[in-house]
Order: structure tokens, then C-alpha cells, then sequence
């Protein structure tokens, strides 16, 4: 992708209103199982896996005639080999991250759940140290410890015992962090060679076709969702996904993708800060302190050694 270096406060505006609209479908994704949304109603009866399954889905409907439209069906097509990447990508990276993401939501706060999925650039960092693809200097050591003290304050495992933890949704957590950094290892030379939308099209696919099997059209039909719950997931699909990944992508044709990084850390925060005003989920002091350095890690992990030519991972955002 070529990057226009002309204009780069638009490429910070543009990930910024990406960050955002991710953080505003962290809140819905709370409300979707708390009911706790102004004006909408019944949005307790809507499952995690649900959410996840009509989010990809949707998602998928509206990229296929898009991109097809816009760019012909011969530029969408990709070798077999390639396509059978996406695939696994698609089930391993994108359905699963999205359905434990959305669970850990549900059992625990958008707080603990994006926080800890977040997580992924410093799993990515430890795969690459082990295998010699980077080097363990003092910077990166000294952010994993650093991202690890930060977990361990968010979850609450130091500090106050009030804090009430469940452990089915912090190991939601953590296993959207790994499907999160898995989708990031395994999908980074297809990231290289081919286009994001055409990436996304083809895993937001198999992501697709895997749902069905798990939870086949007859029985999302016996859910007997209300047409206001399907206008809801319709708009959520919308909300985090087409509208937040068109800002991201416009951005990084006017920023490098380090400088993205920085930029897409403000996700957590909108997430937090609207979860606590919408939903009035307030964090403790000793959480917030937490959050902010597993923020600094992450983008600690993530920026390139001065030292060193080594080339660096850059984690691809997977809401």
C-alpha cells in the first residue's frame, strides 16, 4: 500500500474515528447482554455466539457485492493454497477471537475483556522471540513484565480482594488475545501480498460458513429474536465492522503502520470511558493504573528497536 506522507494528521483523525466506533460496539456488545440500553429492549436474550455469528455474517453479506462491485470478482479471486490460509485464519483468528471476546464482555466488564485481548502484540513478541525472528532486548523484557504487572492489577489478582473475579471470562479473555495474535502471525505474509479487504472478505467468509455449522439457520430461527433485536445486530455488524475498518484502512494510507500502532491503542480507552458513562461501569484506581501499563507495553512491544534492523510485527486490529 502506498502511503501518502503528505498528510498524516488525516491518517490520525481517521484512526482515531476507527478506535472509536470500536470502542462504541464494545459498549452495545455490554448492552446486548445486560438489556441495560436506553430505548432498546430484550437485548439480555441475545447470546454471545449469536452476536458473533450475525456480526460475521452480516458483515460478510455487505463486503462480498461491495467489493465485487467496486473491483470485479477476477481481482477478488486468490490462489487455493492462500485461500485455504484465510480459512484458518478466518476460524481460528476471527470467529474464535469475536465469540471469546464477546463472552468475556458478557462475564466480566469491557474494561477487563478489551484490556486483556489487547494483550495480543505482547504474544506476538514472545512467539517471535522464541522463534529467533526477534531479539529479547531490555526494552521488550521490560514491556512484557511491565504488561504482565498490568494484567495482573486489572483482573484483580494484586490489590483490592472487592474486586470479584470470574475466571471463565478472563480465560475468554486471554484466548481472544491468542486467537487475536494467532490471527496476526499466521495471517502476516497474506497481509503482505494482498489487499486488507480482500483479506477481510475471505475470512469474514469462512468465519461465516464455520457458524453455520456450529449453530446451523434453524436453530438461530428457533432464538425467536424480535425484528428490533435483528435491526440491532444489523446496526452493530455495521458500526464495528465496515464503518471502523474503511476509517482504519483510509488511515494507513497516510501513516506507517508503527505510527498506527500508537493511534489504535486509543480503542481501549474509548471502550472504557464509554462503557462508564453509558453503562456506568467505573474501574478502580488500582485497575486504571493497570490499564494504562498494559497500554504503555503494548506500545512499547511493538515499536522498532533503534538499535536494531530487525523487522518488527505489527499487530492488525481483528474487532
Amino acid at each position: 500500500m502506498d502511503i501518502d506522507h503528505r498528510q498524516p494528521l488525516r491518517g490520525y483523525l481517521y484512526i482515531a474515528t476507527a478506535t472509536f466506533f470500536w470502542g462504541v460496539a464494545a459498549t452495545l456488545g455490554r448492552a446486548a447482554f445486560t438489556g441495560r440500553l436506553p430505548g432498546v429492549q430484550a437485548l439480555h436474550a441475545v447470546d454471545p455466539l449469536i452476536l458473533s455469528q450475525s456480526r460475521t455474517t452480516f458483515s460478510f453479506l455487505i463486503f462480498l457485492p461491495t467489493l465485487a462491485l467496486y473491483r470485479g470478482w477476477r481481482r477478488l479471486r486468490l490462489p487455493p493454497v492462500d485461500v485455504g490460509k484465510t480459512f484458518l485464519l478466518g476460524i481460528l483468528g476471527v470467529a474464535a477471537s469475536n465469540y471469546f471476546y464477546y463472552l468475556a464482555i458478557q462475564r466480566t466488564n469491557v474494561a477487563t475483556a478489551i484490556i486483556l485481548q489487547y494483550t495480543a502484540p505482547v504474544w506476538v513478541l514472545l512467539y517471535s522471540v522464541a522463534r529467533g525472528l526477534q531479539r529479547p532486548t531490555l526494552q521488550r523484557v521490560a514491556a512484557v513484565g511491565l504488561a504482565l504487572a498490568g494484567i495482573a492489577m486489572v483482573i484483580g489478582v494484586v490489590g483490592s480482594g472487592a474486586f470479584r473475579l470470574d475466571a471463565v471470562g478472563v480465560t475468554a479473555s486471554l484466548l481472544a488475545a491468542f486467537s487475536f495474535a494467532f490471527y496476526n502471525i499466521g495471517g502476516h505474509n497474506i497481509l503482505a501480498r494482498y489487499d486488507r479487504w480482500t483479506v477481510l472478505l475471505y475470512t469474514t467468509f469462512s468465519a461465516t460458513l464455520f457458524w453455520l455449522v456450529v449453530n446451523p439457520p434453524w436453530k438461530v430461527a428457533a432464538a425467536h429474536y424480535s425484528g428490533g433485536q435483528w435491526l440491532f445486530l444489523i446496526v452493530f455488524s455495521m458500526l464495528s465492522v465496515l464503518v471502523p475498518f474503511s476509517f482504519y484502512f483510509a488511515g494507513l494510507q497516510h501513516l506507517e503502520p508503527t505510527r498506527a500502532i500508537v493511534v489504535s491503542c486509543l480503542e481501549p480507552v474509548f471502550s472504557i470511558v464509554i462503557a462508564a458513562v453509558v453503562l456506568g461501569e467505573i474501574m478502580r484506581p488500582l485497575q486504571t493504573v493497570g490499564i494504562l501499563m498494559v497500554l504503555a507495553a503494548i506500545i512499547v512491544v511493538q515499536l522498532p528497536d533503534r538499535k536494531s534492523r530487525e523487522r518488527v510485527t505489527v499487530v492488525e486490529p481483528i474487532e
